[in-house]
């Protein structure tokens, strides 16, 4: 138990029954009238949602011991992706519904943050960009360089994100994991 006083980003809150929340903002708001209170922005930590909460000042709230572990991502295993901790070279499975759009951006021998609560695997944390070498993509036309137009190319994980069109099919590029923009080249 902490009280709200003591909430800081990243956080895990355990609220409404055992959902579990992570903290992505807080603010102390003291007004001229009435109690102080904490005005949150909390991330449902299974499903994603976003929503405002506003606590008053000094309540209790239950966190949530959430693992967080650097992990190497070793290979798909059906309907499961099976990471193994650098520390102690335990393996875990997690399930395809966990991992979600960061099998994207996968590939083995990848080293990630797994987020662990009671055993459970809660989600899968990539690097804020990725280098990938693109499998293929059509070449660009004599002339349309300046253009600035893009085109689909596709990663060597399966994924398709939109490059300039100079960019060739064998070069590899970096590219953003949350939106899956373009970043630039890799030399």
């Amino acid at each position: 138990m902490a009280t709200t006083n003591d909430l800081k980003n990243g956080m895990t809150l355990k609220l409404d029954g055992g959902e579990l929340w992570s903290v992505q903002e807080f603010q102390h708001v003291k007004p001229g009238k009435g109690g102080a209170f904490v005005r949150t922005k909390l991330k449902n930590v299974t499903s994603g949602k976003v929503v405002d909460k506003t606590f008053n000042a000094g309540i209790k709230v239950e966190t949530a011991n959430v693992d967080r572990r650097d992990m190497q991502y070793l290979y798909h295993d059906g309907d499961s992706f099976v990471f193994m901790d650098n520390d102690t070279f335990d393996q875990l499975n997690v399930p395809q519904d966990v991992v979600g759009d960061a099998a994207n951006y996968l590939l083995e021998s990848a080293v990630v943050t797994v987020a662990t609560y009671e055993g459970n695997p809660l989600y899968v944390e990539l690097p804020a960009a990725v280098e990938l070498v693109i499998s293929q993509t059509d070449p660009g036309v004599q002339g349309d360089r300046s253009t600035g137009g893009t085109k689909p190319a596709t990663l060597e994980t399966g994924a398709v994100v939109q490059v300039p069109l100079f960019i060739t099919t064998g070069e590899k590029i970096k590219v953003d994991t949350r939106s899956g923009d373009y970043l630039g080249r890799v030399n």
